[in-house]
């Protein structure tokens, strides 16, 4: 059966979580939340770099005609672009440049690259960070979900991903969301007909979030248009120059080799609990090794990023030393997949089942009014009219 949510402006006056966050002082968590325009442009121009990068190898192969190389430069060329969705939510979060149109012209140019709809992403984005897991208020991810390895799925992002999937993007709903966008008529249209159909839970969350908002709606429409029309161009200027690997390299690659991608990205949420009040729970943090921590934009820190988002992505590793003796200890990425697949088939015999993660004796929340304002911050992510 279909459940009926309320409307999101009244689950933003209803729904109060009191969030359990490990106690940091007022000055140490002021140092974490510094901005720097060289972390910031280290991170941003590095991704682009190894982008442009792994491209020109890519190109440079195919002219060479080494098929073989070319093959599997093509395969770490997509690898790399298909982690730029991270960074689209990094800038998103305005943490990354102390400087602020540094954060938003590279938000731009990344969100471009990866079809992402950077506008669409805050609304939704925002109710994830304030109501983590609490379906009423979070649909952006809703739980159970699967981690699975099937073969065909596996090989879908070994190769070309055409449909996508959890943690995964296809070419085709990618495409087809941003067309349908840039006309106008996606996200949802309020006409009485839509209203009555039974609506799948993508299309019922976006619906949810741009009720009773259409500037905020125009505004997710006007930048489709952008991306789907830079992408057009790069068809354009492949048949004008005679570069048909352009559109490859720069639309497509985003669809090219995404399993490094999805098997770093599955783990933050899935087969964790929902509706608790503790980031602690419904959130996983995980060790990498240091390129893929790159690559994801230190976000494999993500119980500390859920509890101070505030504290942009290159301090993340530094909070988490000092709120260690408060914190799960840090899965592997191996164990953190074990212990999925654990709660996932057991999910299969009991549909209640929820993994509940070890914690250590609790150290009692530090409520500082100094700081309190910022602890609760989600960095620029909110649109106005969330804020």
């Amino acid at each position: 059966m279909k459940h009926e949510y309320l409307p999101l402006e009244e689950i933003r006056n209803k729904l109060r979580i009191k969030w359990y966050r490990c106690p940091i002082s007022g000055d140490k968590l002021r140092a974490f939340s510094k901005r720097s325009d060289l972390q910031g442009w280290f991170q941003s121009l590095g991704h682009l770099t190894l982008f442009a990068g792994t491209g020109a190898l890519t190109y440079y192969l195919f002219m060479q005609q080494l098929w073989v190389g070319f093959g599997l430069a093509l395969t770490g060329h997509g690898a790399i672009t298909s982690f730029m969705g991270l960074a689209v939510h990094e800038l998103g979060h305005g943490t990354v440049f102390k400087t602020k149109w540094l954060n938003k012209l590279f938000l731009r140019i990344y969100s471009i690259l990866a079809w992402h709809n950077f506008h669409i992403y805050a609304m939704s984005h925002t109710y994830h960070h304030r109501y983590t897991l609490h379906p009423e208020g979070d649909r952006e991810l809703l739980l159970p979900k699967s981690p699975t390895l099937r073969v065909l799925y596996v090989l879908q992002m070994l190769t070309f991903n055409i449909k996508g999937g959890f943690e995964s993007n296809g070419l085709v709903p990618v495409l087809t969301n941003n067309v349908k966008t840039a006309l106008g008529i996606y996200p949802c249209s309020k006409s009485p007909s839509t209203e009555k159909r039974a609506r799948e839970p993508k299309e019922e969350w976006m619906e949810a979030l741009y009720r009773n908002c259409p500037e905020e709606r125009q505004e997710a429409v006007n930048w489709a248009q952008v991306v789907v029309l830079f992408h057009l161009s790069m068809i354009v200027v492949a048949i004008f120059f005679n570069l048909w690997l352009l559109p490859l390299l720069v639309s497509y690659s985003y669809f090219i080799g995404n399993f490094w991608r999805y098997l770093v990205g599955v783990p933050m949420h899935c087969g964790l609990r929902d509706n608790v009040p503790d980031f602690r729970l419904c959130a996983r943090s995980i060790k990498l090794d240091p390129l893929s921590e790159f690559l994801y934009w230190r976000m494999n820190w993500h119980t500390e990023h859920h509890m101070y988002a505030s504290v942009p992505c290159y301090n993340l590793k530094k909070l988490s030393k000092e709120i260690a003796s408060d914190m799960p200890k840090p899965r592997t990425l191996l164990g953190a997949w074990r212990e999925m697949r654990e709660t996932w088939h057991r999910q299969k015999i009991d549909p209640d089942y929820q993994f509940d993660t070890p914690l250590p004796a609790p150290a009692g929340s530090v409520i500082n009014r100094e700081f309190k304002e910022m602890e609760v911050s989600i960095g620029d992510l909110a649109p106005k009219v969330l804020s």
